[in-house]
């Protein structure tokens, strides 16, 4: 049997490699071209989930806003529901003659503001500060107690008044009414649409001018 390789048979494979070679070739780049189209997807998508990103942070930002601009007029309706009794209660109570509602100020480039300053000179000579809440929260009694400690720092003028604090909320948790009375803040809550005080016969309140 004759298995010498002629030139043509030679030819013959090298041409049949060529081929092979191209296939392979046209397969690569047709492979390579399906990445690249892959990849053009990919970038799409990229910038799909970019733009719905950024849009979703915008909503969430909006909503964010409205959320809050929502709480700052609620908390600004409880606190003008609870002017017009929580001044009955500071006049006919505590005797004072001078109340002004969300005091604001600013000393040594820190500010402060408080929902009530109720105050008399002469023989009472006593402020009351008070803070009016729609849902209390226990920073809301450590916010008070702090603001009574530096009072003498921001309102020197009433330094030598005798002092107390007022708490005055729509939704008091029972876990924090004990803690308020505790500190020896008055408690007030809505009752049939006016704030009453809601302190035990035996309640002392504590001076925080002492």
């Amino acid at each position: 049997m004759n298995t010498e390789l002629t030139l043509e048979d030679i030819r013959g494979l090298f041409a049949d490699v060529a081929l092979r070679f191209q296939e392979t070739d046209r397969k690569f780049q047709e492979t390579d071209r399906k990445f690249q189209e892959t990849d053009r997807k990919f970038e799409k998508t990229d910038r799909l989930i970019d733009k719905l990103s950024r849009e979703n942070s915008q909503k969430i930002r909006e909503l964010g806003q409205q959320i809050g601009g929502l709480g700052n007029k609620f908390g600004s309706f409880t606190e003008g529901l609870a002017l017009p009794s929580m001044e009955k209660i500071l006049r006919q109570r505590f005797g004072v003659d001078t109340i002004s509602p969300s005091v604001r100020i600013s000393r040594k480039g820190k500010h402060l503001e408080i929902d009530v300053l109720a105050y008399a000179n002469g023989e009472i000579n006593t402020a009351y500060v008070v803070e009016v809440k729609s849902h209390l929260r226990e920073e809301n009694i450590q916010q008070l107690l702090e603001i009574l400690e530096h009072f003498a720092e921001w309102f020197p003028e009433h330094r030598d008044k005798k002092l107390y604090g007022i708490l005055a909320a729509v939704d008091i948790p029972e876990s924090l009414r004990l803690r308020i009375l505790e500190q020896g803040l008055y408690l007030a809550q809505i009752h049939e649409d006016l704030f009453e005080l809601q302190v035990p016969d035996d309640f002392r309140p504590r001076r925080f001018d002492q």
